[in-house]
């Protein structure tokens, strides 16, 4: 993996050390936040590979699995359907072995106890027990809308607790240079709030249109 500029480490390790929500206030774009960690504490960093099924079909996420480069992230757009598990421990077990780091999809999977136990991070609508056909048609690569978010093949995608993110590659320096700012300060302000100052006067708020006290 290329070495970013701004730090002695891996572009995934910069983003999974500043996480979701410290990117989505610097420039990155927030999923919508019905699609979510299936097992706690999933996390993960990558480029997506972005893969379009239609309703009840996986056939596409498969070919993806077989295709993805080493490092990516499936992000799967299944038109909302929440009906069928389209993921399950198959496909995670097979997914691991072709080195994708995780899987994004607005829609369902089933086997959670499984996809937890194989500790591959799928983050989705929620889960759904009868499975997929896998007759087709289906796209790999290109743009697809997935948590409310135009995602392309190659934009970075970084999922935690707070959330997901996507982060286009043409942004990803300055993007991460704003979130480390953002931590920088935030880390002086603990400081100075840990000795009684108060986030109104650090922040600079109006507060006159508070009624009372």
């Amino acid at each position: 993996m290329t070495k970013h500029p701004l730090a002695n480490t891996t572009v995934s390790d910069a983003l999974l050390a500043l996480g979701s929500a410290t990117l989505g206030e610097s420039g990155g774009q927030g999923l919508h936040t019905r699609i979510h960690a299936m097992w706690p504490g999933a996390r993960f960093a990558g480029p997506a590979f972005t893969v379009r099924c239609p309703v009840g079909d996986n056939l596409a996420v498969h070919a993806a699995v077989a295709q993805a480069p080493r490092g990516s992230v499936l992000a799967v757009t299944v038109a909302g359907d929440v009906s069928r598990g389209y993921w399950g421990e198959v496909l995670a077990t097979a997914a691991q072995a072709a080195g994708i780091v995780a899987l994004v999809i607005d829609g369902t999977v089933r086997d959670l106890d499984r996809l937890a136990a194989l500790e591959f991070p799928v983050f989705a609508r929620g889960h759904s027990l009868p499975g997929a056909s896998k007759s087709g048609p289906g796209e790999v690569g290109g743009s697809i809308a997935l948590g409310d978010v135009t995602v392309r093949s190659g934009d970075w995608l970084v999922g935690d607790t707070d959330g997901i993110v996507a982060v286009n590659p043409e942004a990803l320096d300055d993007v991460i240079a704003a979130a480390r700012a953002r931590e920088a300060k935030e880390l002086g302000m603990f400081d100075r709030l840990r000795a009684g100052a108060t986030t109104v006067e650090l922040l600079g708020l109006d507060v006159s249109s508070i009624r009372g006290g």
